[in-house]
């Protein structure tokens, strides 16, 4: 039986890597699903060919998480086009490799803006509409590097990730009482998204660590998701779920 037959679900960021493999899973669990992307017209063009394979109606929209008034009128064309959105996937995110001491300040902010002030903005978009229906999933997608001190990760990403965290238990306290849920996806090392940029010395240690001896899927951590974003979850709030194969 699927999860989220008459469901709605927006992911952001999901042109690629595991925001396109979160779309892939919903829709194929019955959801409507409705994308943004920032720049990548073909990476676009081939997440949509994938759900419409599924068969499912979907949509795609070129906007940036950053821009309040864009991620508002996203919001009110997946309602007018697809139905009041039930599930948000803070997905948008970004990887940068750089060391703090030449990190420029404009790197700091684009991390922080894409990754949590983006979450900010599209969570806010689709509140309303959740609030008036006295229920939603919100789902972000932190990361293993937000926590755990053995993840060798920039520092403006792990700060971002972090506060993704804390940005979860925050809001679930906030909107319980609406029925809305809100948890966090952290994940350890994949086989693809901002993973591939993890040095081979790096990814050495990391498995060396890991008691399952492998990386992670995007498809396991997309399937993770769809159930926690599913009728089937209606006690689990404001946790961060870390994937990470026992590290």
């Amino acid at each position: 039986m699927e999860l989220l037959v008459d469901r709605v679900a927006l992911v952001t960021g999901g042109s690629r890597g595991l925001g396109r493999e979160i779309c892939r899973v919903l829709a194929r669990e019955g959801a409507s699903v409705a994308f943004t992307y920032r720049r990548s017209e073909e990476g676009a063009a081939e997440t949509s060919a994938i759900l419409e394979e599924l068969g499912g109606p979907f949509r795609a929209y070129k906007a940036d998480v950053r821009d309040r008034e864009r991620m508002l009128e996203v919001a009110k064309s997946v309602e007018a086009e697809l139905g009041t959105t039930d599930i948000l996937v803070n997905n948008a995110g970004k990887s940068q490799v750089v060391p703090l001491a030449l990190m420029e300040e404009a790197d700091w902010d684009d991390m922080m803006d894409t990754t949590v002030k983006g979450a900010f903005l599209a969570t806010q978009a689709v509140m309303r509409g959740m609030v008036r229906q006295k229920r939603g999933h919100i789902l972000n997608i932190g990361s293993l590097a937000g926590g755990a001190k053995m993840m060798n990760a920039p520092v403006h990403y792990c700060a971002a990730k972090a506060a993704l965290r804390g940005f979860t238990e925050a809001l679930a306290k906030e909107v319980g009482r609406y029925g809305i849920v809100v948890n966090c996806v952290a994940p350890g090392v994949l086989d693809g998204g901002t993973s591939r940029n993890l040095p081979e010395r790096k990814l050495e240690q990391y498995l060396d660590h890991c008691a399952l001896g492998r990386v992670g899927t995007l498809e396991e951590v997309a399937e993770v998701v769809a159930f926690l974003v599913s009728s089937r979850n209606t006690y689990m709030t404001g946790a961060t779920i870390v994937l990470d194969g026992a590290v």
